[in-house]
């Protein structure tokens, strides 16, 4: 996997975090991930800035040879993800290329040119922050959920859920012949997990979580499209799923895996209450 990340001169904020990224993936030993950035309005060939190369260096990173680009298709033919440091330029972006598949940081990383070191050694913390996180997400493992997950998994519920899981009600369904629930896990740590029941060719999505710290990233994706594929290939002819009406984000992250709306539950969450839509999805919808 190669990422591309963009700011607007590609000297300072995308600078950076390609050094900072590659610095990551050496310590990491990460084998599969490569790096580069480029800028939406840059002058190809400018050096990173005085500042950038001086926190560039706080984190470890060597930038002193890194010169901008100019965004241009050969950029986007060498890309698997590209990372916009804000959202206007992930809409500039998408002007270009709206099929793109794009991440923001949250929050987003606001352009430190002109500022103090104060600023940029801020700016670089921020980047490092995310990039480290990105890379968990990217390097995450989906695994089937043993006992050592369980407590991880009830910590997620807390932070996710109004109406949390326990800790027995989810080590009850290692029992569960029906159950088939799954972990996303780096480096030993538990960023999310998917709660799927199947009976009679039917399954059932009763849970997704990502720890808010780990949201954004495609762990949810990453999760939902291992259990579709299970589910599908152990024979099942449909999953169905109930997801609170106001919660967008989800909506629009089923309907771009092909769900589709079957009906709504009145009143089916409580604090607060409020309507569940229901989606369902056939492998003939899988896109």
């Amino acid at each position: 996997m190669n990422i591309t990340f963009v700011c607007t001169g590609n000297t300072c904020r995308s600078a950076m975090a390609e050094g900072i990224c590659k610095r990551l993936i050496a310590d990491r030993k990460i084998g599969n991930i490569t790096c580069q950035s480029c800028g939406l309005g840059a002058f190809t060939g400018d050096s990173a800035s005085p500042l950038a190369l001086w926190a560039a260096r706080m984190h470890g990173a060597d930038i002193s040879d890194h010169r901008s680009r100019q965004i241009n298709q050969y950029i986007f033919d060498g890309t698997d993800l590209m990372v916009c440091m804000t959202s206007s330029h992930k809409r500039a972006v998408m002007t270009l290329n709206p099929k793109f598949k794009i991440i923001v940081p949250d929050p987003e990383i606001s352009d430190p040119y002109g500022g103090s070191e104060d600023i940029y050694s801020a700016c670089a913390d921020q980047i490092e922050a995310f990039v480290s996180k990105l890379l968990d997400a990217l390097t995450a493992k989906i695994k089937p959920m043993a006992k050592e997950h369980v407590a991880a998994i009830a910590e997620i519920e807390k932070l996710c859920f109004s109406a949390p899981w326990t800790d027995g009600g989810i080590a009850e369904e290692l029992d569960n012949k029906n159950a088939h629930f799954l972990v996303a896990e780096s480096d030993g740590k538990v960023l999310g997990y998917i709660g799927v029941h199947e009976v009679c060719g039917e399954a059932y999505i009763d849970n997704i979580a990502v720890r808010p710290d780990y949201r954004r990233l495609g762990l949810g994706e990453k999760l939902l499209e291992t259990a579709q594929k299970n589910a599908f290939g152990r024979g099942c002819e449909f999953i169905t799923l109930e997801v609170r009406r106001s919660n967008e984000k989800a909506i629009s992250l089923y309907k771009k895996l092909g769900y589709q709306t079957a009906g709504e539950r009145k009143n089916f969450y409580t604090n607060p209450a409020e309507d569940a839509v229901i989606m369902t999805l056939k492998e003939c919808d899988i896109k």
